[in-house]
């Protein structure tokens, strides 16, 4: 559908210059804000037919301005989400929504006071491999799921105002709690604080659910070398999902379990590819966006949907600060 909506992104360092490239691609940004004089120089350079500006409050009270991306640090994402709405904005945030759940709380009830779209920018759930396992493990097609892991592991970008845990685990948290379509009945978190006192820099947290499905998430940003990678085993089959893989993104591995003189015996068998139509998660991200608002439809990852990760994020937090 042709897009008519004119948007404003707040934040153009570097998630903020991939957002306003494909807004831009979608013929829907119309201005860009930022605090920052340097980044205003770049994108004035890459998009001199839009307005770029540091004020703030401008570009909110603008009545041309239908709607807000937000790509600022997590910590302002509460207080810049609220303003928008306030203004009449409807809002995409980029993840976290914000960083307690009783503040998100007051966030998805002010966006449906005013009847704004709001969403958060769950990434994988745009991602055509992720969409592709989510049929899978709905079809039955790997059995009944057992036990899911994930891993998101690179060297930096290191951040001082949020955690390991905070910064890389809400895409995975997200994910498994949408395949599962359940919230986990208990959470244990582990961690280490290695550059700074009160940062973690990795964490390791298990999610037991009701179903008796267990789930794992490993993050660090102290790690040799980049890995994202999401491991669903059922009874029939096992999926592997590898984002840093430059092909064979997906795929599945029909090993069995064979019991003999009652001692399980695995029988591995070839993974088998799955294919799908590749699309950049993030153009069909900011596209969804602008669809919903354009439809007045509810996003897919919507604030509800947040609240359900931050509720977790909360509970591994918590586990963490106990040991």
């Amino acid at each position: 559908m042709a897009n008519n909506t004119k948007v404003v992104c707040i934040g153009a360092g570097y998630w903020g210059g991939n957002l306003a490239r494909n807004l831009s691609d979608l013929g829907a940004l119309a201005a860009i804000c930022d605090a920052d004089g340097e980044r205003r120089e770049v994108m004035a350079g890459l998009y001199p037919a839009i307005a770029v500006t540091g004020d703030l409050e401008a570009v909110l009270g603008d009545p041309e301005l239908a709607a807000a991306v937000i790509a600022t640090p997590a910590e302002t994402h509460g207080r810049l989400v609220r303003k928008a709405l306030e203004a009449g904005k409807d809002v995409l945030v980029e993840k976290p929504l914000c960083l307690s759940v009783e503040e998100g709380r007051e966030l998805v009830a002010l966006a449906a006071e005013r009847e704004r779209v709001l969403m958060v920018g769950h990434l994988l759930w745009y991602h055509p491999a992720v969409l592709k396992l989510e049929e899978l493990v709905r079809d039955g097609e790997l059995g009944r799921v057992q036990y899911i892991y994930s891993n998101r592991l690179n060297l930096g970008k290191i951040r001082r105002e949020e955690s390991i845990l905070w910064s890389f685990a809400p895409h995975d948290i997200s994910i498994i709690l949408g395949l599962l379509g359940e919230m986990p009945e208990s959470v244990q978190a582990q961690g280490g604080n290695y550059l700074h006192a009160r940062v973690a820099d990795v964490t390791v947290s298990l999610l037991s659910f009701p179903s008796g499905v267990k789930a794992h998430i490993f993050v660090s940003w102290l790690h040799p070398f980049k890995e994202q990678k999401l491991i669903v085993v059922g009874d029939r089959k096992m999926a592997a999902f590898d984002d840093t893989a430059e092909a064979d993104k997906l795929v599945l591995y029909p090993h069995t379990i064979e019991w003999k003189d009652r001692i399980p015996v695995a029988r591995k068998a070839e993974g088998e590819v799955v294919p799908f139509e590749w699309v950049e998660p993030l153009r069909a991200e900011c596209a969804h966006f602008l669809e919903c608002v354009e439809r007045r439809s509810v996003p897919r990852t919507d604030g509800h949907e947040a609240l359900r990760v931050l509720t977790v994020l909360e509970s591994c937090q918590r586990s963490l600060e106990q040991r």
